[in-house]
């Protein structure tokens, strides 16, 4: 048994998931991977006909420019990132952009939805300590419920639930000023506000459990209008071209929104609990979340049958550079409520299989 709880910076004990140590590390292993570090890509290089023959990149630590000769490349730096390099790999055979004669490349731009909701539950002030590892997010989840028939917005959502005793982060404790009117003394009443030293340490450890929160993680309408395009007047410290967003929601996802808070103010309340902070209204969209705040940016490099509405195949292979794959979140049509990485995973798996079967079949 063990405490480490580092999980957001890529497990170290390689307990959890992470692709540095579940997928990175046992390829370089068999002895077949070079890997390239501080290489920061700008481009892919074309051929007269049209084909990939490598990329360029930038070292981040020399900032000089170079290039690695590839019979194939698979792009897989995030649907945003894979886009800024499909767009700045102009030539050409691809003036618009590698696989961008439709247009596409950028297009399509969605997000998750996402909206939060706090409170406190008096009945667990002062309670017990015990492990309580994994409660919340990790263990208690629910999925979509309802007919949406009955509703004014399309899709759906899921909810996630924290709180319990877990190791307490940086800044647990901050703004006992607006906590301390939940915690009572003996006779039931609130205790004055204020306080320092053992008396806030004491404070905090008291209401330390005794929240709970929730969040709505939902399904958004992919829109074309939603996008990500170059930047012609910006650059980034290694001298490439950014991007720039052009993102709205749209009534659907507002009123998804809406009914998140509604949802989240039924079952707190059921629970007893002392809702924290106002509702949000109309003027703030209901609280929804600003686009990419819940970092599940995919739809950029769309796949389709069709050349003119899409930039991929079935199979994550570029239409107009059949050498060039995407396996990231930009070949997503759409995508559910749910994280997008496991089926970035599947999608990748398959790909990778179908790029063996094409070099072997010397098709590529």
């Amino acid at each position: 048994m063990f405490f480490c709880a580092q999980c957001n910076r890529a497990c170290q004990v390689y307990a959890d998931f992470s692709s540095s140590t579940c997928l990175v590390k046992p390829a370089m292993q068999k002895g077949k991977v070079e890997l390239y570090t501080h290489a920061m890509v700008r481009e892919v290089i074309t051929n007269d006909q049209g084909l990939a023959t490598g990329v360029v990149y930038i070292d981040k630590k020399d900032l000089n420019e170079y290039r690695i000769g590839a019979k194939v490349v698979v792009l897989a730096a995030s649907a945003c990132e894979t886009a800024r390099i499909m767009l700045n790999s102009k030539s050409k055979q691809h003036p618009d952009g590698l696989s961008n004669s439709s247009g596409v490349v950028g297009r399509y731009l969605h997000d998750s939805t996402g909206t939060d909701r706090m409170g406190i539950l008096p009945e667990l002030i002062d309670r017990p300590r015990y492990n309580e590892d994994g409660v919340g997010g990790l263990h208690v989840y629910s999925p979509w419920w309802l007919d949406n028939k009955k509703l004014d917005f399309p899709r759906g959502y899921h909810l996630e639930y924290w709180g319990g005793m877990g190791m307490p982060s940086y800044g647990f404790g901050f703004g006992m000023d607006t906590m301390r009117k939940y915690i009572t003394d003996e006779l039931g009443k609130p205790t004055a506000n204020g306080g320092y030293g053992a008396g806030l340490k004491n404070d905090v450890r008291r209401i330390y459990g005794s929240t709970v929160g929730m969040s709505g993680r939902g399904e958004s309408i992919p829109q074309y209008d939603n996008y990500c395009a170059i930047d012609p007047d910006t650059v980034d410290k290694y001298g490439i071209p950014v991007l720039k967003f052009h993102y709205k929601w749209t009534e659907h996802e507002v009123k998804q929104s809406k009914h998140m808070h509604d949802t989240f103010e039924e079952i707190l309340t059921g629970m007893g609990a002392i809702i924290l902070g106002t509702k949000p209204g109309p003027e703030t969209q209901y609280g929804l979340a600003a686009p990419g705040r819940i970092i599940h940016e995919v739809g950029t490099t769309r796949m389709g049958d069709d050349p003119k509405t899409s930039v991929l195949n079935k199979y994550a292979q570029a239409h107009e550079c059949k050498n060039v794959f995407v396996v990231d979140g930009g070949s997503f049509v759409s995508q559910a409520d749910k994280n997008p990485t496991w089926t970035i995973l599947a999608l990748s798996w398959r790909t990778s299989e179908y790029i063996i079967n094409q070099l072997k079949s010397q098709n590529i």
